[in-house]
């Protein structure tokens, strides 16, 4: 099923991510603070909004179904997306309520000239003319990878002892080959067997010990699921800037959006 074209009920989703984490209702429901009831209540009705079945019972606890492993992956996307724009987000409707917010999260890029958006994040200085572009910041990338995914390949201290290692990334293209050589690291596209335009999908991968992925170090480094992969190599710097159309700008309501992820942007996740 593409869960992608899906509406969830996000008090749905949420009661079968902690249930499938926790492996059981009891577990879930304490958790969460809730009545063990409610929170059946609300995975069974999950279940038939979706019409499948995603746990089955094993003695006294829950394991996914192959259909439950599926959406595991989307609905952790979905509570990960709480990265850097929900704040930004949250502070904007305080200062503008009456501002409309459409958040158009995907790695293909918007044409700012032909209005697909009002203000978008590049990792590079666009050329086009008529764009109106601020430099936030610089990001440093670095390679994470789960603990258990380490414990599995016997924890290599080299480079060298990564060139059979699996990677999540957007693609098996040159460029990002080319990019993990930055880390020393001489991989081919048989290194990655898992790939995903989402970066949250990534993300989500490699927290579930799928593989190892590039994350910005202040998030990485916030997330206990995950540690830093060969840590005394130097990161990848990545550039972030902040982009709108020139006749946008001028726009009062563009202005203020745009000048309130300027200054939030350039702090470190979590400030």
């Amino acid at each position: 099923m593409d869960w992608r074209s899906v509406n969830f009920d996000w008090n749905r989703a949420r009661a079968f991510l902690v249930t499938a984490e926790e492996g059981s209702l009891s577990a879930a429901a304490r958790a969460l603070g809730m009545a063990q009831p409610t929170l059946g209540r609300q995975v069974s009705a999950l279940e038939r909004e979706l019409g499948v079945a995603l746990f089955e019972r094993v003695g006294r606890g829950l394991t996914l179904t192959p259909s439950g492993l599926e959406l595991m992956d989307h609905v952790r996307a979905m509570a990960d997306a709480a990265f850097r724009l929900p704040p930004i987000v949250r502070k904007l409707r305080n200062l503008a309520p009456g501002i409309d917010v459409e958040i158009v999260a995907t790695n293909s890029e918007s044409d700012l000239r032909r209005r697909e958006a009002d203000i978008a994040i590049r990792n590079y200085r666009p050329s086009q003319p008529n764009l109106v572009a601020r430099k936030i910041r610089d990001i440093h990338g670095r390679i994470y990878a789960a603990r258990s995914y380490l414990d599995s390949i016997g924890n290599p201290l080299t480079p060298e002892g990564y060139a059979g290692a699996d990677f999540i990334g957007f693609n098996r293209s040159g460029e990002l080959i080319a990019a993990m050589t930055r880390f020393g690291l001489t991989l081919t596209h048989r290194n990655f067997p898992v790939v995903s335009q989402s970066h949250l999908v990534q993300w989500s991968h490699v927290k579930q010990g799928l593989g190892i992925g590039i994350m910005a170090a202040d998030i990485g480094d916030a997330d206990a699921d995950v540690v830093q992969v060969l840590p005394d190599l130097d990161p990848i710097v990545i550039p972030v800037w902040l982009v709108t159309h020139r006749d946008v700008h001028t726009s009062r309501r563009v202005r203020l959006v745009f000048d309130l992820m300027a200054r939030r942007l350039a702090q470190p996740y979590g400030r």
